[in-house]
């Protein structure tokens, strides 16, 4: 099934199904009135879900009404909690690379993990805000899985099953300040800024034979002001599947239902994939060229994330966001 959050005034929304084609919705508050309600009792509301789904599928749900994407926030605006791990190793052998500097040994025998701000997630159609100042505005498509409760050191064949969801997101960063943090000796919390969810989020069976038990096995496209950036394979060239990065978030603590946990910018050794980020792109042009040649995000541009089945349709709805200068005031 595929589930969305609507806007209404609230913190958290209100929740929907929505159908398969991403053309109709339900809303599910006799079931459920957001997505956390939902997460916090899955094995009793999925179910019903499921239910209220088939329904909206077979045009039997009562109150269904055609899909106002404009009028959705992130599926999950408040999460308890955002993990970002980065399995697609090509992405950090080329910055290492770039730099003469060789890869831990530590990152091929588990995940590398980090914190990111949990709330607010941006929606899939908000501005992308361009602060002031030089500080390489970049977008990083990543798919997330968001789990319900996992004990603290659950062993990766039973975390996959904490699985519930899946989505997309645009991790975005301030590269520029990225890397200046780094060179401080200091943490990257000013280089990470708002990042936003794809319209819905999906059960794993919804993907059908794309869901491989640990990726999803379908290309992520993205694009700037509709020319290609990259289109990567999701499953390809991951160094550790979910089930894998879920049990290593939840070594130490338990993670509480809600938690979204992103596998960080997809990148896959074949060139001819393309990029899911512009400082990859840029990467590959300094190794070919001795510069760089694409520029970092600017106020006007556009930009979309999107993950399409075999037969090309959109699974999650697109990211599709359009780049604005901060306004006086405004970070």
């Amino acid at each position: 099934m595929k589930l969305a959050t609507r806007r209404d005034g609230t913190r958290d929304g209100a929740l929907l199904v929505v159908s398969r084609d991403l053309r109709r919705a339900a809303p599910a508050a006799a079931i459920a009135p957001t997505l956390q309600a939902a997460l916090d009792d899955w094995a009793a509301l999925a179910p019903r879900l499921a239910a209220l789904a088939a329904a909206l599928d077979a045009g039997r749900a009562e109150g269904a009404v055609a899909l106002d994407l404009a009028g959705l926030a992130a599926p999950l605006p408040r999460a308890f909690g955002f993990i970002d791990s980065s399995v697609h190793l090509n992405h950090m052998e080329l910055a290492r690379k770039l730099r003469g500097a060789m890869m831990p040994e530590a990152y091929r025998r588990e995940p590398l993990m980090s914190l990111r701000m949990s709330a607010p997630f941006l929606a899939a159609g908000d501005d992308l805000v361009l602060p002031p100042g030089d500080v390489g505005l970049d977008i990083e498509a990543e798919v997330a899985a968001i789990v319900d409760d996992v004990e603290a050191g659950t062993p990766p064949e039973r975390a996959g099953a904490r699985i519930r969801l899946l989505t997309l997101v645009n991790d975005v960063s301030l590269r520029t300040v990225f890397a200046r943090e780094v060179a401080e000796g200091k943490t990257t919390y000013h280089g990470k800024v708002g990042a936003a969810l794809a319209p819905v989020a999906v059960t794993p069976d919804e993907l059908g034979a794309a869901w491989t038990g640990g990726a999803i096995a379908l290309r992520l496209r993205c694009t700037i002001n509709g020319q290609l950036l990259g289109e990567p394979d999701a499953a390809t060239d991951m160094a550790f599947d979910f089930p894998r990065i879920v049990a290593e978030a939840c070594a130490r603590r338990p993670l509480p239902a809600g938690t979204v946990i992103a596998a960080g910018t997809v990148s896959n050794r074949d060139r001819a994939a393309g990029s899911a980020c512009i400082a990859e792109r840029r990467m590959l042009e300094t190794l070919d060229h001795g510069a760089p040649r694409t520029p970092w995000l600017a106020a006007g541009d556009e930009i979309r994330i999107e993950m399409l089945d075999s037969a090309g349709r959109s699974v999650f709805g697109a990211i599709a966001q359009r780049v604005v200068a901060a306004r006086p005031g405004q970070a």
